[in-house]
Formats: structure tokens, C-alpha cells, sequence
């Protein structure tokens, strides 16, 4: 087992259009001890998807100096691009090669593609999979992981991920894994999810209110990460805050997260 820490700049937004600049998010998480970054493409990136020279380099910079990795790199598949018609795979091949391109240009070896949804548990576009196996090749080429993400309210046991599975054993690629929202097990029980677990390859580590006790009454930290162990599972949690958005509120829950997730892991290792 082994564990790598990261921060979502997700969780900063309601403080990143307050109170901080990237540096500061940046010299945040690096004070945390953590050593990964992940940011939303169109969200993050000032004039995406065609940053400056001048851009690029300060990122590069930025994360050599705060000791950051760039690891997941979120993009988006707008299936409802058009109001007449639906986004074809040829055209969301385009964009999954773009964004897989910048994420490349930024050092990112992860890629989470949001496609477009047909329900409300979250079932995907059935461009996914075209837009997707268009793109392997290309993802492979680069070294990116493209990771489609296993989000609440869709439960581990589904038909969206029963379609990911299939598609996996179908291509054979390795640049192609799961993504895990922990937001999904507020409900249901942290138990036999190494049926999938080889083939998860990035978690998102979702919550929403941790108390000054190191208390989350939502997500079960213990079991979650009990269970990475038990079945040696290493890789990035990178840190996904979605409680209140009031100003400064954030960097003390990713605070109380990682102090929280670190004492379980110790306990683990001891």
C-alpha cells in the first residue's frame, strides 16, 4: 500500500475568486504536505483551451518551486453542444485529443473525460465509448490515463460501470481505468469493492464537512481507506472539497482531511 496526497483546486473555489491566487492555492497544498495537484481545464487554465507561452512556463514553474505533480487534468465533453443534434463521436474525439494534448503540455499523466449524461444515475452519453476508443492510441502516446469517473449517485454495482469494465476487456488498453468519487459511499457500505479496485487507477477523495475533531459524520474515512489496504491498492487521493464555500473555509477542511486521512494511514501501517 501506498498512498500519495493531492489537492483538487476544485476545493478552492469559492476562495480562489475571494481570497487566492493560484500561488497562494499552490503554496497551500505544498504547506499540506501534499505533493499533487489536480485542476479543471476549462476551470483553471486562463484563456483555455489555448494558454499563453508565458502561462505555460509560470505553471511549470509554479510546480517546481511548491514541489507539486500535476496529476488528474479535468475535461469536458459537452454532448449538448448544439440544440438540434447531438455531439458526434468524430467531434468528441476532437476535443478528448485537444484536451488530452494541453494535459500532456502540462505534465498531467491523468485524464478525467465528463461526457455528457442520459439519466439521472448518471449514465453517459453512448458517445463515450467511440470518443474514448478514437483516442488511445493518442493517450498512450503521451502517457495519460484516461479515467472516466464513477460519481454519486451511481453505485459501484451499475451498468455504467459495467460498461467501463466491458470496454476495458474489449480494448485491452492500459490507458484506460476508473476514476472514484468517494462521494458515492455516503450511502452505501464500504465493503467488497475489490471487484473493480485493480482497475481503479485515481480517486477523487470527496467530502464535505470534516469537525474540529477529525470527525466526517458523512464519508467512512476508516473503512475506505482499510480497505485500499487490505488490497494493496497505491495511488493519488487528491482531495475534493464540496461543503460551504465561505471565504477561508476550505483550507481549513483540506487541513482537517489530511490530517484525518494521515493518522488513519499511520494507524494502518502500524
Amino acid at each position: 500500500m501506498s498512498f500519495s496526497y493531492g489537492v483538487s483546486l476544485y476545493s478552492y473555489t469559492g476562495d480562489m475568486h475571494t481570497v487566492l491566487t493560484l500561488d497562494d492555492a499552490m503554496a497551500e497544498i505544498a504547506d499540506l504536505g501534499a505533493t499533487g495537484i489536480e485542476i479543471l481545464g476549462e476551470g483553471n487554465i486562463p484563456g483555455y483551451p489555448e494558454p499563453s507561452a508565458e502561462w505555460i512556463d509560470a505553471w511549470h514553474a509554479r510546480c517546481a518551486h511548491h514541489g507539486l505533480t500535476p496529476t488528474n487534468y479535468g475535461s469536458w465533453i459537452d454532448t449538448s453542444l448544439w440544440h438540434d443534434r447531438d455531439l458526434t463521436a468524430d467531434e468528441g474525439a476532437a476535443m478528448l485529443a485537444r484536451d488530452l494534448g494541453l494535459a500532456a503540455t502540462l505534465g498531467f499523466t491523468f485524464l478525467r473525460p465528463k461526457v455528457g449524461v442520459v439519466s439521472h444515475d448518471l449514465k453517459p452519453h453512448p458517445v463515450w465509448e467511440g470518443v474514448v476508443e478514437r483516442n488511445l492510441d493518442r493517450a498512450a502516446e503521451l502517457g495519460i490515463v484516461i479515467c472516466p469517473e464513477i460519481h454519486a449517485p451511481t453505485p459501484i454495482r451499475h451498468e455504467v460501470v459495467d460498461g467501463y469494465l466491458a470496454f476495458l476487456e474489449r480494448t485491452g488498453t492500459k490507458n484506460f481505468g476508473l476514476l472514484i468519487d468517494t462521494g458515492i459511499f455516503q450511502r452505501a457500505p464500504v465493503t467488497a469493492k475489490h471487484e473493480v479496485l485493480p482497475h481503479v487507477v485515481f480517486i477523487q477523495a470527496k467530502f464535505f464537512d470534516i469537525d474540529a475533531d477529525l470527525t466526517d459524520a458523512t464519508i467512512p474515512w476508516r473503512e475506505i481507506l482499510t480497505t485500499l489496504d487490505e488490497h494493496g491498492w497505491s495511488g493519488w487521493l487528491s482531495s475534493e472539497y464540496e461543503g460551504d464555500r465561505a471565504p477561508y473555509r476550505s483550507l481549513e477542511q483540506v487541513r482537517r482531511q489530511h490530517a484525518l486521512l494521515r493518522s488513519i494511514e499511520a494507524e494502518l501501517r502500524a
